[in-house]
């Protein structure tokens, strides 16, 4: 959520919570934004249903509809008024191409001020320690990819990279994807 408050979310902003899972992040976020104005997509629909259930103080502040079951980041359902989305913990466990697909994607979103995602980084083709000890590989989960080519797929989606100083746990790095200013 800090992340989110950082880059500027008020509870007037339209969130996507991408992999949202049970709502670890909209357990927060749902109450803090104006009542239907977070929506989350997630490979599981049963996960996030059990999630607004159980996780959410006053589970009608998210309707059910704006759950959105969603496997290939293509944000079926999901409306235009989206102005921040965020993927945390997704890309770290998904081959780097489903983040090209992800972004790609996301540029239907007329009003996206801004998308958040973590990732490992390593030049390494062999599998890296991270700074806490995790271990993360070029071709399996929990993978890593080299700066180089996150600042390209970024790029090559239309957005500007920027990388957050940020320290995260399980030491992945924040980054966030910033669409061309319309004047």
């Amino acid at each position: 959520m800090t992340a989110l408050l950082d880059h500027g979310m008020t509870p007037d902003d339209f969130l996507l919570d991408i992999g949202c899972g049970a709502l670890r992040l909209g357990h927060k976020a749902v109450p803090y934004l104006k009542p239907g104005h977070y929506w989350g997509t997630d490979a599981s629909l049963a996960l996030m249903r059990h999630g607004r259930l159980t996780e959410l103080p006053d589970p009608a502040r998210l309707p059910e509809d704006h759950l959105v079951q969603d496997a290939t980041f293509a944000f079926p359902t999901v409306p235009d008024t989206i102005t921040l989305a965020i993927a945390f913990g997704v890309f770290t466990h998904l081959p780097h191409a489903d983040l090209q697909t992800a972004l790609t994607n996301l540029r239907r979103f007329p009003n996206l001020r801004s998308v958040l995602f973590t990732v490992f980084l390593s030049d390494d083709p062999c599998p890296t320690r991270q700074p806490d000890g995790v271990v993360t590989h070029p071709d399996r989960p929990p993978y890593h990819v080299a700066e180089e080519r996150i600042v390209q797929t970024v790029a090559e989606a239309g957005f500007t990279a920027s990388r957050s100083a940020q320290l995260l746990p399980r030491g992945q790095v924040l980054w966030a994807a910033v669409p061309p200013q319309i004047p």
